[in-house]
């Protein structure tokens, strides 16, 4: 019985200790394609506002940046492509994942 409990209260300690180390590595926007303007290049600046009362902020991507239409991933030129042909562009939404971090665009995810 003793056993028992030694082992219940390592595994609580434990199970303490993990919680502590969360932190926030990245936020996700869920953006009106409206509410964005996509580069022309990679490396460009990415310009959206969270909310409709919210102001413009423009945040950097990279050559990592991940662009995804319908789950699967496509070349920017494509993405822009498909995005521009979205005829109700203020019920459309983007997902845009933020690093914190590195302040950095990581992936832009539409499905259309």
């Amino acid at each position: 019985m003793q056993i028992r409990k030694f082992w219940f209260a390592i595994m609580i300690f434990v199970s303490l200790t993990a919680v502590a180390d969360f932190r926030t590595v990245e936020r996700a926007y869920e953006v009106a394609l409206s509410d964005m303007t996509v580069p022309v290049t990679t490396t460009g600046q990415l310009v959206f506002k969270q909310c409709e009362d919210c102001d413009y902020q423009t945040i950097p991507m990279t050559g990592h940046t991940l662009f995804l239409v319908n789950g699967h991933s496509v070349e920017l030129k494509e993405f822009r492509k498909r995005t521009q042909s979205v005829r109700d562009r203020e019920s459309e939404t983007i997902v845009v994942m933020h690093h914190l971090e590195s302040n950095t665009i990581t992936s832009l995810s539409v499905e259309i």
